[in-house]
């Protein structure tokens, strides 16, 4: 049986350490879905479609990545796939606490689901979806927060 894992956020954008994390996690699953989810309490800076987008074209030569959107709980939509891991990704110790309680929720609502946490690599801690969207807005250049195969000028407007 494959192992595969949800590797779920907003991406808004997809960062390097994203890419890290997602890399790294290759070594623990057969196959990983990123699923870019729909944040209600979050304005897209990107919208879900240029996301997908950059998402897809940055792993474009791996076939054991795969890009897809959701709504609602993450833990429906594992549900649905029949999927049973979650990937997280903890920067700092406020990362955790939050992780740790939605991991908790999720497990308590599907029994089957566990969630992974992977620590991020110390010298991708500082970087963050939120930071490069403020980098953006004030007309900064943020490409070296970016996978090298997006230049993220091109999907500003998209």
């Amino acid at each position: 049986m494959k192992k595969v894992a949800i590797f779920p956020g907003s991406f808004d954008p997809f960062t390097i350490g994203h890419e890290s994390l997602v890399i790294r996690a290759l070594q623990l699953f057969d196959k990983i879905i990123i699923a870019v989810g729909h944040n209600a309490q979050k304005y897209g800076f990107f919208s879900i479609d240029a996301r997908i987008e950059m998402i897809r074209k940055i792993f474009e030569n791996n076939s054991k990545i795969e890009v897809d959107y959701y709504e609602g709980l993450t833990v429906d939509y594992c549900r649905k796939k029949n999927i049973y891991f979650i990937i997280r990704g903890l920067r700092t110790s406020a990362d955790f606490e939050f992780e740790r309680s939605v991991g908790q929720v999720n497990k308590q609502m599907e029994r089957k689901i566990e969630t992974v946490f992977l620590l991020t690599s110390t010298k991708y801690t500082p970087i963050s979806s939120s930071i490069v969207r403020d980098i953006l807005a004030n007309g900064g250049n943020a490409n070296q927060f970016i996978p090298n195969k997006i230049n993220i000028v091109d999907y500003m407007n998209k």
